[in-house]
Order: C-alpha cells, then structure tokens, then sequence
C-alpha cells in the first residue's frame, strides 16, 4: 500500500512537472515570435545577409497554383492574382532556364525574354492570357557573376531622377523612363500579338520593376491589370492625373524603396494595400494625395489606427531593407489567401 501511493505521488510530480515545461515552452514560444498558424500557411523566413537577394532558387513557386488558378478576367481586387504576380516578380530575378522551367509548371509555356542594357522582361503566357513582368535593379539580385558594366547602369538608371515630358500627361523619372524605352521596341509587337490573339494582358515587377511596370500600364494602356510590389514613385502630380488604368500597389510594412524618389515633385498612383507588421493586408484607397505631403501614403499612417510596428531592427539586417524583399511579400500575400478561408 505504501508502495501504490509513492507510485501515485510519483505519477502527480511527474504530470506536474510537465504542465510546468509545457508552459515554460509556450511562453518561450511566444517570446520567440513562434505563434500557431492556420494549416497551409507559410512560415515567414528571418532574412539574414544570405538571402536578402534574389534569386531564391529552392522556393516552390506557385505551390498549389492548380488550386487557386489565376483568374485572367478579374477586372477588381483579386487576392490570388496578387499572390500570383508577387511570386512571377520574385521568380524573375533568377536565369532564363530556371524561369522558363517554373513558368511551365505553372502552366505558362510560351516564354518570352527581353533584355536590352540595364532592363529585362519576361513575358509569360498562354492562350487565355500573358503576364508582362519587370525585373527589378540588378545591384538588388544576388548575381551568378559580377557585372560591373549592369551595375553601373542600374545604379545611373536608379539614381537619374530628373523630371521628363511623358506622352501620356504628366512627368516622369527620367532614368525609369529611358529604362523602358530600351526594350519597348521589341516588346510591343510582341504583346500587341498576343493581345490580338485574345490574351489578356497583366503587368507586374518588383522594386523597379514595379516602376517599369506602372510606366508599361500608362503607356499601353489596354491592360487587364498592374500589380506592383514595393515600387518607388515614378512621376509627378500631372502623370497621376492623366494614368487611366487600374493599379495595385504593394507595400510591404518598413520597406524603404516606396519612400523614394522624395515627395517633393513625385507623388504614388494606384491603390495601396499595405501589409502591416502582423502581416495582414491592409485596404486603403489614396485620395487627395498631396505632391509636397506624404504622410498620408507612408507607413507610420498606421499609427494613428493602433497597428502594432515590430522592432525596426532585427538581426543585422533593418527593417527598411528586410522589409524590401520581394519574396517576403509573396509569402505575406499567399498567408493572407489561407487565413481568410478560416
């Protein structure tokens, strides 16, 4: 008998002593940014110095695409043509072989590649439509090589803000501008083809690419759609006025590109959907945006609506630049299509 209740007490310490670690592990689970998240979610990397560039060639891309198909006709919002056009413009910071061979996989089998200078695009499609995808600044892709001469002229193509006429109304950053000129000779024929065909035509790009991309839609014109992903501003008060097709614009918490060139002469076009610091997406429409304020169309406008801001310093990298990375922002946005189902 006494034998049974040592046993018996044995057995309570032990059940104890596991309620005791059980708790000391969430809460070192929560402390660590550990949180449970909905099945099918994907875990948001730390980015450190290794991948803080692309191209990021051990991502699946367009996991489950089958499942949440591009809907080519949408002419709205539509959450999982965002996820689509955010993983297309992280994919083409990498080689023609590998994007050829992950357009394919997702049912994209004629490919197209332009590349003339400093700017490359890559136009994806099939018989129902074509994605027209802007890379973003060589000195941002983690390169194969070291080419000096690319660099150079991304960092000239970056930097040349100065004000020119655009054809559509408006001004522009020269250096976007002349960017695109390089390849819209060759490019044009080609998507007039298609869109003669019956494609219809979306336009997308990251970082300068999204900047390409805003350039394309206004020039065009007859697009289905623009979504863009941390895009600087690209023209004036007068370009903004006279753009006549649907922009979406990504925004991705602290990124700092967004932010430049300065609010002086540049103002944002399009919709903004931000994604907070939680990661969830949020809706706001910029109205009256005024070329000499910015503040409404920064970040820290949510602090006036009591979102949380994580610490802007994390690891080495900062959050400005972190915040930067495109496939950040693929990940954010296919989270958001899974927790919006729950």
């Amino acid at each position: 008998m006494v034998r049974k209740k040592s046993y018996n007490r044995l057995i309570e310490i032990i059940f104890i002593v596991g309620i005791i670690f059980g708790v000391i592990s969430t809460f070192r689970a929560q402390s660590d940014g550990q949180t449970i998240t909905p099945p099918g979610t994907k875990k948001i990397p730390k980015i450190t110095l290794k991948n803080l560039s692309p191209p990021y060639l051990n991502y699946n891309y367009f996991r489950d695409a089958k499942t949440y198909g591009f809907q080519f006709d949408a002419t709205s919002f539509n959450l999982i043509n965002a996820w689509w056009l955010a993983e297309v413009s992280t994919l083409v910071y990498a080689n023609e072989k590998f994007v050829r061979s992950q357009f394919r996989k997702a049912g994209l089998r004629e490919l197209k590649y332009f590349k003339n200078h400093s700017t490359v695009c890559y136009v994806a499609s099939n018989d129902k439509f074509a994605i027209v995808a802007f890379r973003g600044s060589e000195i941002w892709k983690k390169r194969e090589r070291f080419d000096l001469e690319e660099v150079l002229a991304d960092l000239k193509t970056d930097i040349d803000v100065w004000l020119t006429n655009w054809q559509q109304g408006g001004k522009v950053h020269r250096g976007f501008k002349e960017a695109l000129e390089e390849v819209w000779p060759d490019l044009i024929p080609y998507v007039r083809k298609l869109h003669k065909k019956g494609c219809k035509i979306w336009v997308t790009g990251h970082s300068l690419g999204g900047a390409l991309a805003t350039l394309f839609a206004s020039r065009y014109g007859n697009v289905q759609g623009t979504y863009t992903f941390g895009s600087p501003r690209v023209g004036n008060e007068g370009f903004k006025k006279n753009l006549d097709v649907k922009i979406y614009r990504f925004v991705n918490n602290d990124d700092i590109v967004p932010r430049v060139p300065l609010p002086i002469r540049y103002v944002h076009v399009g919709e903004l959907k931000f994604i907070d610091s939680d990661g969830i997406i949020r809706n706001r429409f910029i109205k009256n945006e005024e070329p000499f304020d910015d503040s409404n169309d920064d970040p820290d406008w949510l602090k006036n609506n009591h979102q949380r801001k994580n610490n802007t310093f994390k690891g080495f990298i900062p959050a400005p630049f972190r915040d930067h990375v495109p496939l950040l922002y693929a990940i954010h946005i296919w989270n958001n299509i899974i927790e919006n189902q729950q």
